[in-house]
Order: C-alpha cells, then sequence, then structure tokens
C-alpha cells in the first residue's frame, strides 16, 4: 500500500519507527518530512499528506504531532479527507469500518511506539464496512462541496 506521512518536530521519533515498521510490512512510504527536531509549522506537512491522499497519490495517510489534534483539524479541511484521531486500536477499528477513514493522527506524548504501532496496523487492515455507513459519508461529501 502506498502510504504518505508526515509529522512536526514533536512527531519525528515516532515516525520513523511507523516508518520502519511500515518498510517491514512492505508498504511504501512517502515521506513529507519533517527531517530534524528544528521547529516547523504542523499545518504545512498536514496539508501534503492529506494532498497526497485527496489526489490519489497514496492510499493512506498517517501525521503524527504531540496530541495529534492540530493535523486533524489541518487534514480534515482538504476535500476528500476524513482523517481520525486515535488513541487506540478500537477506534482506529471503527475509523475504518465506519467512516472509511483515509488518515490517521496520532499523539507521539500520548500513545508509546507499542501502542502506535498496533493503532497503525488496525487502521491498514481494517476495512470500511459500507451499508449504511456509505449513505453517512455521501452526506460528508456533500458538505464538502458546500463549501467550496
Amino acid at each position: 500500500m502506498q502510504i504518505a506521512i508526515g509529522c512536526d518536530h514533536r512527531g519525528l521519533n515516532l515516525k520513523r519507527h511507523v516508518m520502519e515498521h511500515l518498510s517491514n510490512l512492505g508498504h511504501q512510504c512517502e515521506d513529507v518530512g519533517c527531517h530534524s527536531s528544528e521547529s516547523v509549522d504542523y499545518p504545512d506537512l498536514a496539508s501534503e499528506v492529506a494532498r497526497a491522499v485527496s489526489q490519489g497519490r497514496a492510499e493512506r495517510g498517517i501525521l503524527i504531532c504531540s496530541t495529534g489534534i492540530g493535523m486533524s483539524m489541518v487534514a480534515n479541511r482538504v476535500p476528500g479527507v476524513r482523517a481520525a484521531r486515535c488513541q487506540d486500536t478500537f477506534s482506529a477499528g471503527r475509523s475504518r469500518l465506519h467512516n472509511d477513514a483515509n488518515v490517521l493522527c496520532l499523539g507521539a506524548d500520548i500513545v508509546g511506539e507499542g501502542l502506535a504501532l498496533d493503532i497503525v496496523d488496525t487502521f491498514l487492515s481494517t476495512d470500511f464496512e459500507g451499508g449504511r455507513h456509505q449513505r453517512r459519508l455521501e452526506k460528508i461529501r456533500a458538505l464538502e462541496g458546500e463549501s467550496r
């Protein structure tokens, strides 16, 4: 699977672990940054990952900052992106199963490395259920059209 991944300076170490894990699983990663511990503006990186997913360059996206909150706020502004901030595997699974989330947001100061990798695995391995949930996604898409 092609995955776009980005982080701010607070998520750099966790991003490195996630990327190594994804590589070991055979996934292809587009690393949009950041690449050092120097302070960066998270909207720049979140929007780049969100656009990669929205434009079809990546099937899924992963964003990592201190809490995951800022990244999710930015990513959800991009039409076609359904970003979910997850702190546990249950939420990660439901974000895919019921909401067809396509961008995962993690808080490096909230989840440890082991849990983060479990969340990533759940997010990537869970399929969208469709059915009644598809109708709800169509309502979200309609709202995106109103905001343009």
